[in-house]
């Protein structure tokens, strides 16, 4: 991810062996790129709002 002034975009997404990436932006301002596994996934947000930030959630069934 790249963050830029006007908003956050995607420079590469490229899962390890048995997971898949998908990416989610609504909106210029924040992206979201999900890892997901047979028995994992971490989702990762980036913002620019209020600040450039990223946040990562990471769950396990």
């Amino acid at each position: 991810m790249r963050y830029g002034g006007r908003g956050v975009c995607l420079i590469s997404a490229i899962p390890s062996r048995g997971f898949k990436a998908t990416t989610s932006q609504t909106a210029d301002d924040t992206l979201t790129v999900t890892f997901a596994g047979e028995d994992h996934r971490s989702v990762i947000t980036a913002t620019i709002v209020p600040s450039a930030k990223a946040s990562v959630r990471e769950t396990s069934f």
